[in-house]
């Protein structure tokens, strides 16, 4: 565990951005040049602070002729996602496309999958209907649980407990979405002679939130090592749009509105940073209360949980394992 630094407060993640944006803009000429090999770089744009954030990262440090951006809606994107993604794009001055990936995911049995799923819970579930996948119970000091929560046609909204083994078979088909993404980023980076960027910020890296093979494959990550807190403050510090400054954080992976919170983490983004932050630099429970306002009993929850998280995290960084070492490589 690292060495305590000094009182626990919002302002342990204030940084110097100039100097961060400087390092991060030589550490990916570096690499491209040096490393990878590569003419220039591929971002999927999501209209979210972390992927808008890297492009304009990768903009400052090779120029915008050598980055390309896509767009990648599906039938459950919000609308508001993809126009901030295209004012994004539009901003930067670098050349996208948009490409909607509804119909390979319908082909696939995406949304099939996932809605036989939910119809084992609620049978009536059909066209005109939303849904999303809620955790609760851990904050109450129960076992933590998915929820299943869906909204008919006419606007009720209804939830149940979901069963382990829908609970997969939901996760299961939404992954698709981000693998499709994927190979759709892997293809015009191939086309181009480019590399892919990742755009993970550090709490969804250290902790899990990310697909394997699919938003959590890349060939450089630039944000990894910056706290969602801190990716908010450099947007506002290089001028991106005001209307991706302000967005509040979602998976927009579910039909209905889902917050990160609501899905995966203990806390909101802001409080969850706070919280890594004092887990990674040896702080305890009751300095994590004291600077959150929240109980002790909450606060040791969630550095027990973060722990956790990062157990399951380890499969998902974890490279295909060979059953004999290759003494050559």
């Amino acid at each position: 565990m690292n060495k305590k630094q000094g009182v626990l407060s919002a302002q342990s993640l204030d940084f110097d951005m100039d100097a961060e944006i400087d390092r991060i803009s030589a550490s990916l000429r570096e690499i491209l040049s040096q490393t990878l090999r590569k003419r220039g770089l591929v971002v999927a744009i999501s209209g979210g602070i972390d992927s808008s954030v890297s492009a304009a990262l990768a903009v400052r440090a090779i120029g915008k002729k050598r980055v390309y951006g896509l767009l990648l809606p599906e039938q459950d994107s919000a609308a508001a996602s993809t126009s901030r993604g295209d004012q994004l794009a539009r901003h930067l001055g670098i050349d996208y496309e948009e490409f909607n990936i509804a119909p390979t995911l319908e082909a696939i049995g995406c949304y099939e999958q996932r809605d036989q799923a939910i119809r084992s819970v609620f049978p009536d579930y059909g066209d005109g209907w939303a849904n999303k996948i809620v955790i609760q119970g851990g904050l109450e000091g129960r076992v933590n649980h998915f929820v299943l929560v869906v909204r008919t046609p006419d606007g009720e909204m209804k939830e149940a407990r979901l069963p382990l083994q829908e609970y997969l078979k939901i996760v299961a088909a939404t992954n698709f979405k981000q693998r499709i993404r994927k190979t759709m980023e892997y293809f015009h980076a191939d086309r181009l002679n480019y590399a892919v960027v990742g755009t993970p910020n550090r709490l969804e890296y250290d902790q899990g939130f990310f697909v394997k093979n699919g938003d959590g494959s890349a060939d450089v990550k630039p944000i990894a090592h910056l706290y969602k807190t801190q990716v908010y403050a450099l947007a506002r510090h290089m001028g991106l749009p005001e209307e991706i400054c302000s967005a509040t954080p979602t998976t927009d992976t579910y039909s209905l509105d889902q917050g990160q919170d609501e899905f995966y983490f203990a806390l909101p983004y802001g409080q969850m940073d706070l919280a890594l932050w004092a887990k990674n630099h040896g702080h305890s429970a009751a300095e994590l209360a004291a600077a959150l306002d929240i109980d002790e009993r909450h606060a040791e929850f969630v550095l027990n949980d973060i722990e956790k998280k990062r157990a399951f995290a380890a499969y998902l960084h974890a490279p295909g394992i060979l059953v004999q070492h290759l003494g050559e490589t």
